[in-house]
């Protein structure tokens, strides 16, 4: 069992937040600014903290590279439980390439590829697998090449990591939405924010990452 201090524990319950809620983890500035730090420093110390106590994975190189490493644990009623062997549990997810204008995302023309995943890398169940093209997503640990695990939806909350179709293209983006209109978000400053007005016909959401995965070589 592994023993955290209060200020670990605070962190670690921050981080399984922001995945429930945006489908990614926060960055260092992020948790230095939501629990009071001077600096991000302060949050990559606790973060070492953490994963020399086996709770998360850090990947370097990534201002996200967070991962939980006790999804394979459920409690129940104050006893642990252990999940069925991953090799039960395996997804089968359509990998979508470039997706043609005005098709369906899932279009069978569109599939590239079927991967076998363990659902546990995601903080909600897939439907499919995008690949990112561009790097205006860069600051999320999102880049070129990627795999982006979907969600379909038609729906989004502020701060959410979405799929977008703007007219020909489709777009991944961090979704805000006021009163007058709405915005999709790079995390990349060499982009723009894109400002949509929502009765736009040529818009739609498609869905919300719930994970990614690197797609080496």
């Amino acid at each position: 069992m592994i023993k955290l201090t209060a200020r670990q524990e605070q962190i670690l319950n921050l981080i399984k937040d922001a995945i429930e809620n945006t489908g990614f983890p926060p960055t260092r500035a992020e948790i230095a600014n939501e629990l009071g730090f001077r600096s991000a420093n302060a949050a990559e110390e606790h973060l070492q903290a953490l994963a020399r106590k086996g709770a998360i994975e850090i990947s370097p190189g990534t201002s996200r590279g967070i991962r939980l490493l006790e999804m394979g644990i459920e409690r129940t009623g104050g006893r642990q439980m252990t999940l069925p062997h991953v090799a039960l549990m395996q997804l089968r997810l359509p990998l979508i390439g470039r997706v043609a204008a005005g098709s369906p995302v899932l279009a069978l023309e569109h599939v590239e590829a079927n991967y076998n995943v363990d659902p546990a890398l995601f903080s909600a169940r897939p439907d499919y697998l995008l690949k990112v093209r561009g790097m205006s997503m860069r600051d999320a640990g999102i880049l070129d090449g990627d795999l982006i695990a979907v969600k379909k939806s038609d729906v989004a909350r502020n701060g959410q990591i979405v799929v977008a179709r703007l007219g020909d293209d489709v777009t991944v983006k961090r979704y805000r939405k006021t009163d007058a209109f709405i915005e999709l978000m790079p995390e990349n400053t060499d982009f723009k924010t894109i400002r949509i007005d929502p009765d736009r016909e040529d818009f739609a959401l498609e869905g919300l990452a719930v994970g990614l995965l690197r797609a080496w070589g």
